[in-house]
């Protein structure tokens, strides 16, 4: 859960205290080391997603095209291990940015899956590009007001809502494949990713082993893992949908 700092009477910026996090120790020379190695599972699974969609089975996706959304989303989930990590190395505004940018590329690629797969297949597909530009822009919009000196955090937290509403919602609407509930786990995942980074310090004071913060890396690698899972173990839901 974001830490908001109101301004004005709508606006919120992203306070400073966001980047003081429980868990600082270092490692091998490396600052803050847990939660800078923590986000090699996003790396793995991303490179993984990828390999699979170049090599998946006819069978997993009715409409080629259905990859391209997934394509992005693994691809960003990739990105993201090293944003994320290149963030904790020193914790800022100014590489927070580099965090965000690749997170939003996953939201658009999800958002893009589910439209395709659930509402249309072609709007789905046309309008990927731009959802990647609008969760791109909602993250330099962010950026730029707090270098403006009023931040302004609400447009990519709007992103993160929609996405969390759309995932949330989407077990229940009609699908082509099985293994449709799987979204439901991936739902349950985000949020004890959130969860565990509400309460980063609460979590490391429990023998200062592991903090929330590192948690939250994992839980929400475990969520992209899912997605993966449910792609490699889905079939078309009946013959209706193989004839198309």
């Amino acid at each position: 859960m974001l830490r908001l700092q109101m301004q004005g009477s709508l606006a919120f910026s992203q306070p400073v205290s966001y980047h003081n996090f429980a868990d600082q120790r270092a490692m091998l020379g490396i600052p803050n080391f847990l939660n800078v190695a923590s986000n090699l599972p996003f790396a793995v699974i991303g490179i993984w997603g990828m390999i699979f969609l170049f090599s998946a089975r006819d069978r997993a996706f009715l409409d080629p095209r259905e990859r391209r959304p997934y394509f992005v989303l693994f691809t960003g989930l990739f990105l993201t291990a090293f944003g994320s990590a290149y963030y904790h190395l020193a914790p800022s505004n100014a590489t927070l940015v580099w965090d965000r940018l690749p997170m939003s590329i996953t939201f658009a690629g999800f958002m893009a899956a589910v439209i395709a797969e659930r509402i249309d297949a072609e709007f789905g597909i046309r309008v990927l590009p731009f959802l990647v530009l609008l969760t791109v822009a909602s993250v330099l919009q962010w950026y730029y007001s707090e270098w403006r000196g009023h931040g302004d955090l609400r447009w990519y937290a709007a992103v993160q809502i929609y996405s969390v509403l759309l995932l949330l919602i989407a077990p229940i609407l009609r699908s082509k494949y099985t293994r449709n509930w799987d979204f439901a786990v991936v739902f349950a995942l985000y949020g004890l990713a959130k969860i565990f980074e509400t309460f980063d310090r609460r979590v490391y004071s429990l023998g200062q082993v592991v903090s929330g913060h590192t948690l939250k890396h994992l839980a929400a690698a475990a969520a992209g893992y899912w997605i993966l899972r449910m792609l490699q173990n889905r079939e078309p839901l009946c013959s209706e949908f193989i004839a198309h």
